[in-house]
């Protein structure tokens, strides 16, 4: 009998996926390991994901405590301690309770449940440049048409209206239909693109008129990618919901809904429920990432970095005729493009640099918050070395 390669194992997963790049083997600090040996400078983190980098030891010693309790699941039908305690740090900076599951696009999808069940309400507003996941309803809430089409219809009483437009959400947010209002405050697979602080504050204020809840998905820019806790932190503006996800469970799979106290009354018993979501052994993970990420110094440096790179990529953008713009907060940055993008990040990783798009024309660069200041510079000199 002869051992299956690598190749035919990876004919095994359904073709949803257009992988490049290396078999990946390993992950050390900011960098991922090749088979061959060859480490990778990653700028992408899986995603947003691992805000703690490559086998960080917080993230390893949390592990080993939650194994060493033996509970990795009992569903929730009875009371957990790590759920619970993770629950309550989370309100510490957002009043209100917590529901958990385990992705992002969940946790729009229980957001949208919740609003409605709230408001009484069905329709939802999203707006161009979204994306709030591939699930029915927040799929229909994502401007991305080529994803939409094959699975249309969609969920109905969704629409997506020009970003920033204050004529356009005054005629699409209504006191009769408009059960909630989901923006980012910072677009992450739109193009990263920072929400005026302006319009946040428009439309927290027509919510307040119109009876909508307003949803801040911060799947992406939430959980200290940009500096703050909560992206929307350095706006001023307090959202009826936060959804969160990506960084929440240091690489295990976790999202959460953070709802205000007036939208949690409305629920009850049976009116959304997950199997997994919340489970002790993810939650006491993630108990330790966000205890981690939430330290004021953790988040000063964050800070301190990203103004760095903002600085640097700005140069960048203005000594390469092939950059149209560099636009971010924290460390998570795009870089606009006058051609597709694509064969640029492919360059990058022909150098071992690791970044990826956002819609056709940016770079988006978001990697672990755990970066060294030597290792943006190395980042920024390949970029600019590829761009040249």
């Amino acid at each position: 009998m002869t051992t299956p390669s690598v190749a035919s194992d990876a004919g095994a997963l359904l073709g949803v996926y257009a992988r490049v790049g290396p078999l990946f083997v390993a992950g050390e600090g900011s960098e991922l390991i090749a088979e061959d040996g060859a480490r990778y400078l990653d700028f992408v983190a899986g995603i947003a994901v691992n805000a703690l980098g490559y086998n960080n030891p917080i993230f390893r010693e949390a592990v080993t405590r939650a194994l060493d309790t033996g509970l990795v699941h009992v569903s929730n039908l009875y009371r957990t301690e790590p759920g619970e305690r993770l629950a309550a740090e989370l309100t510490k900076r957002f009043a209100g309770q917590v529901f958990f599951c385990n992705s992002g696009a969940e946790a729009n999808e229980g957001a949208f449940k919740f609003a409605r069940k709230w408001s009484g309400k069905t329709d939802i507003v999203a707006f161009s440049g979204s994306f709030h996941g591939r699930l029915f309803a927040s799929l229909a809430a994502t401007d991305r048409p080529d994803y939409r089409r094959p699975f249309e219809p969609l969920l109905a009483g969704v629409q997506i209206i020009p970003l920033g437009d204050e004529e356009a959400a005054t005629r699409a947010i209504t006191r009769e239909r408009t059960a909630a209002v989901i923006i980012e405050p910072v677009q992450g697979e739109g193009g990263v693109r920072p929400v005026a602080n302006e319009f946040l504050m428009f439309l927290r204020k027509l919510c307040d008129e119109t009876g909508a809840a307003l949803i801040f998905d911060e799947v992406q820019c939430g959980l200290g990618r940009t500096g703050t806790m909560f992206a929307a932190e350095q706006t001023g503006v307090v959202p009826d919901m936060y959804t969160l996800a990506k960084p929440l469970g240091g690489g295990l799979p976790m999202g959460a809904v953070l709802l205000n106290d007036t939208i949690a009354a409305a629920l009850a018993p049976g009116d959304h429920a997950t199997t997994f979501g919340g489970g002790p052994f993810v939650a006491s993970v993630a108990l330790d990432v966000v205890s981690a990420i939430a330290d004021p110094d953790f988040l000063a440096d964050v800070r301190a970095k990203g103004e760095w790179l903002g600085g640097a990529l700005t140069a960048l953008a203005s000594r390469r005729a092939r950059v149209r713009e560099a636009r971010g907060r924290g460390l998570m940055w795009g870089l606009e493009l006058n051609e597709i993008a694509a064969p640029i990040v492919a360059a990058a990783r022909e150098r071992h640099l690791l970044v990826l798009t956002a819609g056709p024309t940016v770079i988006r660069i978001v990697p672990p918050l755990t970066v060294t200041r030597e290792e943006l510079e190395r980042g920024v000199a390949i970029l600019d070395e590829v761009l040249a």
